[in-house]
């Protein structure tokens, strides 16, 4: 038993996103492929004595560090399910991974709170415990929590892992502007074509191409952002296998089969101004 624990928390991208409808809660349900990335954010979770307490801080000052932050939000849950007694909680999050960038920055860190806690009271939870739990607190956490390559339906919490996204490198792109999960959502009702488009999990048993022949997103119909244009036309142009929005965006994945062509599109993209990272996939959610 520790008193103190850093947690990586991995980015996640959709290589599929699909909505399949909307339950009578207000919940949108979906049919999603998540992938980790190795982009994180590392989340410090310890004991500090005040009886009660949840102490948040964080390197990215727009970052709320109240109870509007979900890593609160989870740090409530984990101990209204344990029944454990809250003797004083410090988070810091060292944050790199974008924020409105469909890249789960948020549930990340949330997954790393259940994560960390977990831990430190000697495991009282098992993983499936955990994203029962957390499901509650933030759809995409319970991914979070596993991570690796995941068929992902219902509002996010039925999960159906899938074989690991073959080697690739994995390039991410965000403008300045980011987009609201709520509004593009909203969106999305305002619609009413079908969002809805129907793929076969067995491309996975086939190369990192014929994957990327089946990346695409649903948000994309609905995104107002040139930025988002500009990257994808970038990236395409320099040669990647496929460019896709991830989540409700803003950010832009690349895949591309070699590291120096990934490499040279991440200068482009920091050249113009714009936030990039070259990453592989990950085959795991959080971890010490």
């Amino acid at each position: 038993m520790t008193d103190k624990i850093t947690v990586k928390a991995p980015a996640k991208i959709n290589l599929t996103l699909h909505i399949t409808g909307k339950r009578p809660d207000g919940y949108h349900t979906l049919k999603s492929v998540m992938q980790s990335i190795s982009l994180y954010d590392n989340v410090t979770v310890g004991l500090n004595g005040k009886a009660g307490s949840i102490e948040i801080s964080c390197t990215e000052p727009s970052i709320p560090c109240d109870s509007r932050n979900i890593v609160y939000k989870a740090t409530e849950a984990f101990y209204a399910e344990t029944g454990l007694p809250n003797n004083g909680i410090n988070i810091h999050i060292e944050k790199n991974i974008p924020s409105e960038a469909g890249l789960g920055g948020g549930s990340a860190d949330g997954a790393a709170v259940f994560y960390a806690l977990n831990i430190i009271h000697g495991k009282p939870l098992s993983e499936d415990e955990l994203c029962k739990i957390s499901a509650r607190v933030g759809a995409d956490i319970p991914f979070c929590i596993k991570g690796g390559t995941v068929l992902c339906e219902g509002i996010g919490e039925i999960m159906t892992p899938l074989k690991p996204l073959p080697d690739c490198y994995i390039v991410i792109g965000k403008g300045t502007e980011g987009i609201s999960t709520k509004e593009a959502y909203a969106e999305i009702d305002r619609r009413a074509e079908s969002l809805n488009c129907d793929f076969d999990v067995s491309i996975f048993d086939y190369g990192i191409e014929k994957i990327a022949s089946h990346c695409s997103n649903a948000f994309e119909k609905v995104s107002p952002l040139d930025e988002v244009r500009r990257i994808k036309g970038l990236m395409i142009g320099s040669g990647a296998l496929c460019s896709v929005m991830s989540g409700s965006g803003s950010a832009v994945y690349g895949i591309f089969r070699d590291r120096e062509t990934a490499e040279e599109i991440c200068t482009i993209l920091s050249e113009d101004g714009y936030f990039s990272a070259l990453c592989t996939p990950e085959r795991t959610g959080v971890t010490v």
